[in-house]
């Protein structure tokens, strides 16, 4: 009896241990229910707009370079939500509207 307790323990954490492809997703989809990738933002490639004068212009080219389906500006006493996004790119602007920080969520 107690064999069959503890294989039936191990059973079940073998169980719990089991990772799939949706484990690495973030919980939400996009608009077709597809998952969205926890890495579908990259700020690697638009690290050079750190430090450069903030243009309502440039917030395209910098959404396509990131990979980032959506972008969110954030300024000096901006409200914020703290939801985490993967695939959204935060664009942190000083208040002398200068490229501060880039990053993904």
């Amino acid at each position: 009896m107690k064999l069959l307790a503890a294989s039936g323990g191990i059973i079940l954490l073998s169980a719990c241990a089991t990772g799939s492809d949706a484990a690495r997703t973030s919980g939400s989809g996009d608009q077709n229910g597809q998952p969205i990738p926890m890495d579908s933002c990259d700020t690697a490639s638009i690290r050079y707009a750190i430090g450069e004068a903030f243009d309502e212009a440039n917030v395209s080219q910098l959404q396509s370079e990131s990979q980032s389906r959506q972008v969110r500006v954030l300024r000096p006493g901006d409200v914020a939500t703290m939801d985490h996004r993967p695939d959204r790119l935060n664009i942190h602007v000083d208040s002398n509207e200068t490229v501060e920080a880039l990053r993904c969520g």
